[in-house]
């Protein structure tokens, strides 16, 4: 019996299961670190007194200390999140519960999880892009997450624009990095309305498919990836948009690497970021380094 929590921008979700299968699963809405946290451990209490929990498992939002030999390993960085940096999440929950407990960035999380049970079963290496809140990239490589001192954050690379698409950018280190260009809040600032609200045929689309597949060309070229996904909030909204970006991505590496990778939606569709806690704490269990 095993219990995870995914920490998303917006909402945490907070999953009990034996394995894979879901005994319970709860949602709470992501405030501060002391309100979010709060919420989350009343779940945990309740599920860790009824039931033989083995361990914990959290894919967070980041920036995050993800090197267990670290003393922060768990503790948030730099995040935009406001009241969440300092805080050791980790500690918090070791001390409370004297559980082991995994720890890695919501999408590596993801990407686990695609390898355990979705799309990616059996490969050694492959990547989960997510578009939701921000964009992030999960890495697996060697069937193993990226990560040292701390995770991988693709999604604040800079990357060639369309002609014409000179927006600033809101990422507030970054201004015009992938995530300042693309994630959900900066659609709707380009927009004036929310991404979600945009259909198939809005423009916008245009410079998102450009950004996105410049983002997977790096993806391709650095982790060698036999499968990208693309999952996320926006993404969801508009699936059509995967096979674009696929289009997009094999023109721009001109027959380059070519044979070598697919790109599609996660298999595991929304469950992937709560089953990605799951996969963490199964792999903390079995020895890993989640």
């Amino acid at each position: 019996m095993i219990a995870g929590l995914e920490l998303g921008g917006t909402k945490c979700v907070a999953t009990l299961a034996r394995g894979r299968e879901v005994i319970d699963q709860r949602r709470v809405p992501t405030r501060d670190a002391g309100a979010t946290v709060g919420d989350l451990t009343a779940i945990l209490d309740e599920w860790v007194a009824a039931h033989e929990v083995e361990a914990i498992g959290v894919a967070a939002f980041g920036p995050i200390s993800t090197d267990r030999a670290a003393p922060d390993f768990g503790t948030f960085l730099a995040t935009p999140k406001p009241g969440w940096q300092g805080f050791s999440l980790a500690a918090h929950l070791r001390d409370r519960y004297g559980l082991p407990v995994g720890l890695d960035s919501d999408v590596n999380g993801a990407a686990l999880a695609e390898g355990r049970w979705g799309g990616a079963v059996g490969m050694a290496n492959h990547a989960y892009v997510t578009v939701g809140t921000g964009v992030g990239v999960g890495l697996v490589v060697g069937g193993r997450t990226m990560a040292g001192r701390a995770h991988s954050e693709m999604g604040h690379i800079f990357v060639d624009r369309m002609p014409g698409d000179d927006a600033p950018g809101i990422c507030p280190f970054h201004g015009g990095c992938v995530e300042g260009l693309i994630a959900g809040p900066a659609l709707a600032a380009r927009a004036g309305v929310p991404g979600e609200a945009l259909d198939e045929l809005h423009p916008i689309w245009n410079p998102f498919v450009h950004v996105l597949a410049r983002l997977v060309h790096t993806i391709v070229l650095t982790g060698a990836p036999e499968r990208v996904a693309l999952g996320g909030g926006v993404l969801t909204s508009r699936p059509e948009l995967v096979a674009r970006v696929d289009t997009a991505v094999r023109e721009s590496l001109s027959g380059y690497a070519q044979a070598s990778f697919g790109v599609g939606a996660p298999v595991l569709g929304d469950q992937a970021g709560p089953l990605g806690a799951l996969a963490i704490a199964l792999d903390v269990l079995e020895g890993g380094t989640a």
